[in-house]
């Protein structure tokens, strides 16, 4: 039974230190591939102020400084190189300020692009309203002005009939009847009928091409990306302004100028990055442009903390023989065996040296087998106590008895360790 359990033991422990292990491994691509997508986004804001080749170059420098000052953060401490810690720790800053500020223009367009949609298609809209109202107001000027000039020719044909038409002659007037006088003036009103009657069947057609229009833009509102919808409504706004001249310039009047229509492409293209951009700021696309560097600085950072893969058995036998030569063991109150790896009284009163065990925690540390409590103690990690089990298992009952603290135990080790290889 208890071999049983043993071997269960073993098979979790080695199961959680094998998935660990992946998950340390895995951060390394991760990293490369964060760095890509922020190369990527740096590279497409670089590339709109400066040439192409200059930009790429600029990125692989950025994205490297960054990966490279992240490493070598972990690895430096202030207080031993204050000079070191600060110019990593600068440049690091000014890496991150570049990616991030040109990144900021890849996310800021695909944050603002159905806002940019919406708001070009309400210029269009705009304009396009505009300059139909303009067509409809020089219509209604030339239908008052044809208007009046049918009722002026009205007017006169009917003073013709009544001998009242002034500058007829005198012998003339009073006379009434349908006379040579009345019948030029009747021709002169029927012209004038005939015009208005052609100048309302023409405005008829052009009145139906802007109903037409305007129910198309109606209908590319709710499909802004549908190039046939444009195409359409353009061939009709283009009809619309081809009758509007048409009918001016017969009329004799200025035709209306329409505004530039561009195509289909140009209205949903993206937005072309600019300082304006800083202006109307998106936090969002700042949060996205700084959050994928975020990762990139913390996946780097931790790569120099943990180094994967489980204890070797020489490993395990050394941490064994360094740990067990600590005698301030405790429960801690997170259930977990606390030691205290400074010397004792004692030990600092016979000078003992703890290279060897202090070698032991510091690798143990690094390797994320033990856990930093304070600055004089440490607690043992779970992946810890199967590897002390197995040890304690096989190392012989006397081995664990002793007087205090057994001198020259992890050299002794080594050194027959390596009197093994060379035999």
């Amino acid at each position: 039974m208890n071999t049983s359990v043993w071997r269960i033991g073993q098979i979790l422990n080695s199961v959680q230190s094998t998935f660990v292990g992946l998950l340390r491994i895995w951060s390394i691509p991760l990293v490369l591939l964060l760095s890509l997508a922020s190369g990527y986004t740096t590279y497409y804001g670089l590339s709109y102020f400066i040439t192409d080749w200059i930009a790429l170059i600029i990125t692989v420098a950025v994205q490297s400084v960054i990966v490279i000052c992240s490493l070598e953060l972990a690895g430096c401490h202030w207080r031993a190189n204050l000079a070191r810690f600060l110019t990593v720790g600068v440049t690091l800053a000014v890496a991150l300020l570049v990616s991030v500020s040109f990144s900021y223009f890849k996310f800021y367009e695909l944050s603002q692009q159905d806002n940019t949609l919406l708001t070009r298609y309400r210029t269009l809209d705009q304009n396009l309203n505009d300059y139909l109202d303009r067509i409809n107001k020089l219509k209604s000027t030339l239908m008052a002005r044809q208007q009046k000039r049918t009722d002026t020719a009205a007017k006169e044909a009917t003073q013709a009939y009544l001998g009242t038409l002034q500058g007829i002659r005198e012998e003339s007037r009073r006379r009434v009847g349908k006379g040579p006088m009345w019948s030029h003036y009747n021709e002169l009103q029927l012209a004038e009928e005939n015009r208005l009657r052609q100048m309302e069947a023409s405005f008829g057609e052009l009145d139906q091409r802007i109903a037409a229009a305007r129910g198309t833009v109606q209908r590319f509102s709710a499909d802004l990306k549908n190039p046939a919808l444009y195409a359409e409504l353009m061939e009709q706004v283009r009809q619309a302004q081809s009758k509007a001249d048409n009918l001016a310039s017969v009329h004799g009047a200025a035709p209306v100028p329409a505004p530039a229509w561009g195509s289909h492409s140009e209205f949903v293209r993206g937005i072309t990055p600019s300082f304006a951009m800083w202006e109307d700021l998106s936090l969002f696309a700042l949060a996205c442009a700084a959050m994928v560097d975020f990762f990139t600085l913390v996946l780097s950072y931790r790569l120099e903390f943990s180094a994967p893969g489980p204890l070797t058995e020489e490993e395990k036998v050394l941490a064994f023989q360094g740990l067990r030569e600590f005698s301030q063991f405790a429960i801690n109150d997170n259930d977990e065996l606390e030691f205290v790896f400074e010397k004792t009284e004692l030990e600092r009163a016979k000078r003992y040296p703890d290279w060897n065990r202090m070698f032991t925690v510091a690798f143990l540390l690094n390797r994320g087998f033990l856990r930093k409590v304070s600055e004089r103690s440490v607690e043992f990690a779970p992946n810890l106590y199967p590897i002390m089990a197995e040890c304690m298992r096989k190392e012989p009952p006397q081995a664990g008895t002793g007087e205090g603290i057994q001198d020259g135990n992890i050299r002794q080790f080594l050194e027959r360790k390596a009197h093994e290889r060379r035999a």
